[in-house]
């Protein structure tokens, strides 16, 4: 896919020319970074993530038990 971007400012060129080689990208890929960057991710679905996380729960070699989470919660661990 293509975009053109117009009138872009030259102080605003010029600082994504830095940026650009300053991450060793060019001023194409440093320019989609941005806007990446810029974009927040599409809304995941809730049933999803919480599937994901039972799948990835089963994996695990241990089980977390509310008193572990309470411990940590006791000596202030986020």
């Amino acid at each position: 896919m293509t975009i053109t971007l117009k009138n872009i400012p030259e102080t605003v060129h010029a600082r994504l020319k830095e940026q650009a080689a300053r991450n060793h990208r060019s001023l194409n890929k440093e320019a989609i970074a941005c806007l990446e960057m810029a974009i927040p991710p599409a809304p995941r679905d809730p049933e999803a993530i919480i599937a994901e996380a039972r799948a990835f729960r089963r994996t695990l070699k241990f089980r977390l038990t509310p008193a572990m989470v309470n411990r940590a919660k006791r000596q202030g661990r986020p």
